[in-house]
């Protein structure tokens, strides 16, 4: 009878544990993909605040994003994000899109 009594507080221990496990890392998971689109917002001001410095200095947009990053400083995990820039003119602001890229699991 004890026998019974102890397999069963085993078994009760272990799902309490595996669902507390799971509750955590869920948890994990969702402080991490809300990190990740705080990082996205920070890129996307730091390139915007470049650009229009840069205007702003010289009257023309950047014409490559290389030139922001060596003239201005500009860094960002390239192996989390893709940015594209795309250049329409040197006195019209150029567009900026930033897709996050995905990891192969």
């Amino acid at each position: 009878m004890k026998k019974k009594d102890n397999s069963k507080k085993t078994l009760i221990t272990l799902i309490t544990f595996a669902a507390i496990m799971i509750v955590f890392l869920i948890s994990v998971h969702i402080a991490s993909s809300g990190n990740v689109e705080r990082q996205k917002e920070s890129l996307e001001k730091a390139i915007q605040r470049d650009v229009t410095y840069c205007y702003a200095t010289t009257g023309r947009y950047p014409k490559t994003l290389d030139y922001i990053e060596r003239v201005y400083g500009l860094t960002y995990d390239k192996e989390l994000f893709s940015v594209e820039y795309v250049v329409k003119g040197s006195r019209i602001p150029p567009d900026v899109i930033i897709t996050q890229i995905e990891k192969e699991k």
